[in-house]
């Protein structure tokens, strides 16, 4: 007789169809893949973050060096700008947040190890890490567990009840897109689960959030104080560059943990509906289906910190990212092989189609859909009221 896998009871639709054996098949052959890689690491991986981490600190002082020289010119200042917010977006993404990984560490470099790296980000290193790698990265997705999975500020799910205070979260969504770094502290804090608890602060967390604002009070003074006074008289045009970069940093990064997490399509779980004994290859499968891709040429890689193939780094989080290009084709193929949909799109649609659940989301299962120029006034009518939601159409 044959077992049905663990996820089957999830309401997982999409993987509905597979037995355990061969949900423990598709483990073993992603096992196989990680350990491939595993074997290959060598000069050329290690050469590779060399070449970026060298690129992306000589497109900052030459950003800086543009805007001491030419600010008064708005090419100049525009360019300098521009150079400053690439080459920020390209520190967070490429390289603090893969270094932080533990991506690098097999290369025993005490300046390019995740236990030494300090990035230009508000969130401390540590804090970071064990809110990212340790708790999202463990539980990918699930509901109440993963406070990536809309911040702990949005609904992301159908299963989720709908509640009134659900309706502004494209607006929460937006201003989080423009204080991204700040916002990833807090949550990195679990801030909202401790006001939301009402029970205070513990030491420990007071202590947490004294070494935040510490790491909070190091950048801005970094890019508001400092860098704008070392500009001479051009420290105007240095400060409007750096919030401008920083502004555009936030927006790129938002756009693109959007797109790896919450595009429709993407599956969220619900962690009573979970095996407790989750085993290796059912926790493969979890990231395979909660996450999503971004199609394009390698500078879009390059620059989304090769979280445009998020799939692969959900499945393979401490691998190197320059490797998960290679890793793409092999993985489609055993989507395609498993029966399993292999989420990618080019990123505006992959933008667009985070956006829409995240409106989708902020109304009633099914407003939208019964929602026409016939019935929008009492369909708002109904939402003032805090009707239970309609059902969602067959």
């Amino acid at each position: 007789m044959t077992t049905t896998t663990h996820l089957q009871s999830s309401r997982i639709g999409p993987a509905a169809h597979l037995t355990a054996e061969d949900v423990e098949a598709l483990g073993r052959e992603i096992t196989q893949i990680r350990q491939e890689v595993l074997d290959s690491r060598g000069a050329r991986d290690a050469a590779y973050i060399r070449r970026v981490i060298a690129a992306q600190r000589a497109l900052e002082l030459s950003g800086r060096a543009v805007l001491v020289l030419a600010s008064n010119r708005r090419g100049g200042w525009a360019l300098g700008t521009l150079m400053l917010g690439v080459a920020k977006s390209l520190e967070n993404m490429e390289i603090g947040h893969n270094v932080l990984h533990g991506q690098w560490d097999w290369m025993r470099d005490p300046k390019i190890h995740s236990t030494t790296w300090d990035w230009d980000h508000a969130s401390p290193p540590a804090q970071w890490k064990r809110a990212h790698n340790e708790t999202h990265h463990t539980y990918t997705n699930i509901l109440g567990k993963d406070n990536d999975l809309g911040y702990g500020i949005m609904r992301v799910d159908e299963a989720q009840p709908w509640k009134p205070r659900y309706l502004v979260q494209p607006v929460w969504n937006a201003i989080n897109a423009l204080i991204f770094e700040y916002g990833i502290a807090m949550y990195d804090l679990d801030f909202g689960d401790s006001l939301r608890n009402k029970t205070g602060f513990t030491e420990e967390k007071k202590a947490e959030i004294r070494t935040t604002l510490r790491k909070i009070g190091k950048q801005v003074t970094k890019d508001y104080v400092v860098l704008p006074a070392l500009s001479g008289r051009h420290w105007r045009a240095t400060l409007t560059a750096t919030v401008t970069a920083n502004l555009l940093r936030n927006v790129w990064s938002h756009s693109v943990i959007m797109c790896g997490h919450f595009p429709e399509g993407v599956e969220a779980f619900e962690m009573e509906r979970l095996d407790p004994d989750e085993t290796r290859g059912e926790w493969y499968l979890r990231q395979m289906l909660g996450s999503a891709n971004i199609s394009g040429p390698p500078l879009v890689h390059l620059m989304t910190g090769n979280l445009s193939h998020q799939i692969e780094h959900h499945v393979f989080p401490d691998l190197p990212s320059n490797r998960y290009a290679e890793i793409a084709p092999r993985m489609r193929e055993l989507f395609e092989r498993y029966g399993l949909s292999y989420n990618v799109r080019p990123l505006p649609q992959q933008v667009a189609s985070a956006w829409h659940k995240v409106v989708r989301l902020s109304l009633p299962n099914g407003w939208l859909e019964r929602t026409n120029r016939h019935n929008w006034r009492s369909q708002l009518r109904r939402l003032r009221r805090s009707d239970p939601p309609l059902p969602s159409p067959i």
